[in-house]
Formats: C-alpha cells, structure tokens, sequence
C-alpha cells in the first residue's frame, strides 16, 4: 500500500485485473472461471471486489452471461496492455530460470481441431507444466477477429481468409472429409462408390461455410455434380452431429476422417470410399507476426507440427492395424 495524504491507496491486483480481462473476453462469468481454473462465485466476487474498488459497474449482467460497462469498455485496453506486460515480465525472467511459463489461447474452428488440440495439449503440458494453454471454440470470423486484435495467440483452422496479411500459417495436418454410412447400408458392404451415386441417396451436410462442406461440394463440382443436384436431407451443425444422424439410418454423410475412425472403431459406422474424389484439406496453425513470440508461445509454436505429425503417424498405423 502506498500513503498519499491522509488516504491509503492499494496497489492494482494483477490476478484481479487479469480476471476481469479473461471475463471480459469469455462474456461469462462461468467461462472464465473454467479458463483461469476458478469457481465461478470465486470470478463473481473477484469482480464485484474491482467493483466497489472503483465504485464503478465493470459489467452489465443479464440473464445467459455479461458485457462490459462504459466503464468496462473504456479501462478494457489499458488492462490487457497491463496483463499481457506483466506476463511478460513473468516469462523473461523464468528464461534466466531455465522455466518455460505462461498462458497460451488458441482458437479452433474445425471438428478436427476439437480432436487435435485436447491431446497435443495434454503432451505439451507434460513437457512444459507451468504453461497453461485454453482453447477457444468459434466460428472462422470470430477467431480470426480476435487473432488479429491480440486477443488469442494462435487459430487452428482450414481457412486462409482474404481479410489478414500480418499472419503467418504453418502447415500441421492434412485432414480428409470422408463419406459415413450406417453398418446396415449397402455401401457399407461395396466399401467403394462412384460421385453419380451420390445423386441417389439422401445426404446430410454441415453447413455450406464450414470447411467440410467446402471441400465437398469444390470436389463434386470438378465432376459436374452441383450442389443443387444432391438430396441434402439436412444440415446439421458438426460432425458427431451428422454421425448420430446416420447411425439412426437417417442418410449417409460427410465428416472428418478422425471423427469416423473414431465411429468406425467403436463398430458404429462403416466408411465408403469415393473413386476419384480427393477430399483433403490442410489444416495450418496460425499466428499474428505482429505480436512478438514469448518463450511459452514459441515453444508451443515448435511442439505443435512435430507433435501432431507423430499423432497422425501413430493414427495410421492404428487403423492400418
């Protein structure tokens, strides 16, 4: 505490405005707490302590989460500014301690990502356990938005979009749509179908700007089948979506290749190959070279194309098993 006058001013809590910053970004209380390993009561009087500090409402609350005040939106800046130094500070000098420590966010927008991430982070945090590394589930223009306001460090994603010159793409895994049908379905015996049999059967889809549905439809079309010419019996919002549906007899569909051999092993689904259509689309780990790279963020850097390269090794070697 400092003294100035009669009036005894405390010291700003970086854990406490780190809180606010993490809030803030989550817009919701509960997801903060998850990202920062705290309950969410805890995040709540955290909160209203920083509150009644500065006598000032941070938030606004509503019924399915928060946003930020006036007020929260006008110190918003300064704080991340303050936070994102003080973790610096905190990384520097581990490096003269032979530590590697920090926090790493990461944002993902394909199904695959959602079948990477968990394990490449578990075996990164085995190497480096003072790095903590949250994960982000969005759509491609939100991670993408925060990935070029500094908000997230890195974006696992099919996508190369047209609106961002300052990012650096780094290849890591080349995964494959593959086509999924009941174990009751004749193709499940044939094993291999031609495109024109998709005209016959009821399909169901993701969404057409999802990376999934890109691939499909980009590769039906270089043999002259157009979207409007399938049965698209629904869409649904992700893979594990789409393979219940066809468990349940409801179609065949398109997932990702991890999503199936998962289905696959289990004896739930069979998968069909498709003469002459090539389905794969690579997925790039991305980061904004405006931001310079932290140790810990280097090192995730590094870790991940080594790592999620042995991991699809080991997956074919599994499967071909």
């Amino acid at each position: 505490m400092k003294c100035i006058g009669n009036m005894v001013v405390r010291m700003l809590d970086l854990q406490e405005l780190e809180v606010f910053l993490i809030a803030a970004e989550a817009g919701n209380f509960s997801e903060a707490g998850r990202i920062l390993h705290l309950s969410q009561p805890a995040v709540s009087r955290i909160i209203q302590h920083l509150e009644e500090r500065f006598a000032l409402h941070l938030f606004e609350r509503n019924g399915r989460g928060v946003r930020l005040s006036d007020a929260g939106q006008a110190v918003l800046p300064m704080v991340r500014e303050l936070v994102l130094m003080a973790r610096r500070v905190e990384e520097n000098i581990a490096q003269f301690q032979d530590r590697v420590v920090g926090r790493v966010m990461i944002g993902c927008n394909t199904t695959a990502g959602k079948y990477l991430l968990p394990g490449l982070i578990g075996r990164f945090r085995q190497k480096y356990p003072q790095v903590y590394v949250d994960v982000m589930y969005s759509s491609q223009d939100v991670v993408f938005a925060k990935l070029h306001e500094t908000e997230i460090d890195f974006v696992l994603t099919s996508h190369k979009p047209d609106d961002y010159s300052d990012l650096t793409y780094l290849p890591v895994y080349m995964d494959e749509v593959v086509l999924v049908v009941s174990r009751s379905h004749p193709w499940a015996h044939h094993g291999v179908i031609y495109p024109d049999d998709l005209l016959d059967v009821p399909i169901i889809m993701r969404e057409n700007d999802s990376a999934t549905a890109k691939t499909i439809l980009n590769s039906l079309q270089q043999h002259d089948i157009a979207p409007e010419m399938l049965h698209v019996e629904m869409t649904l919002g992700s893979s594990e979506a789409i393979a219940i549906a066809v468990e349940d007899g409801l179609g065949v569909g398109f997932v990702s290749r991890l999503v199936a051999l998962r289905a696959h092993a289990h004896n739930r689904l069979a998968m069909v190959s498709i003469e002459g259509l090539d389905l794969r689309h690579e997925l790039f780990f991305v980061r904004n070279r405006r931001v310079p790279m932290t140790p810990s963020k280097a090192a995730l850097w590094e870790f991940a194309p080594r790592d999620i390269e042995q991991m699809q090794v080991n997956t074919d070697q599994t499967h071909k098993g």
